[in-house]
């Protein structure tokens, strides 16, 4: 007896059958009882299949746009130096830290916005000094920029 199969792309991972956009063969009842009926797989008609290669293709521009303004903001961001007046007691000791978000702050009043969960530091500076601070912007962009904590 020969088992039929029916082509659908799926709308979703679907665990042990595949990822989202991609095009897989099933039985004809698994794709008509459950597969489309929950709205995790289409047929795989021309159109469908159309519709599927368009959207691959746009989140491929639009990857590239985001990696393209990533690296243009990663070369702004090395070229910057930031000072960051803070009161401080002895021994340099800051009161207070500076944070993440101070850092993000300062690079806003430069110009550029960049949100301060990407940048980086191992623990809040807490001294005056001078620092390196990192900030990942994309899957593959790094930048790194001086930070320098002076007194107020």
């Amino acid at each position: 007896m020969g088992h039929s199969r029916f082509e659908v792309i799926l709308q979703q991972d679907v665990p042990s059958l595949g990822t989202s956009g991609e095009l897989v063969k099933v039985r004809p009842g698994y794709a008509r009882n459950y597969l489309i009926p929950q709205k995790m797989a289409v047929a795989a008609t021309a159109r469908n299949r159309a519709q599927i290669e368009h959207q691959k293709k746009a989140a491929i521009a639009r990857a590239a746009k985001l990696q393209a303004s990533a690296e243009a903001i990663a070369k702004r961001l090395a070229e910057l130096e930031i000072t960051i007046p803070a009161v401080a007691g002895q021994d340099e000791r800051l009161y207070g830290a500076v944070t993440t978000r101070d850092i993000a702050q300062h690079i806003e009043n430069h110009g550029l916005i960049v949100n301060h969960k990407t940048l980086q530091l191992p623990e809040p500076i807490k001294r005056l000094g001078n620092y390196e601070v990192s900030a990942k912007l994309g899957s593959s962009v790094t930048a790194t920029f001086k930070v320098s904590v002076v007194a107020k």
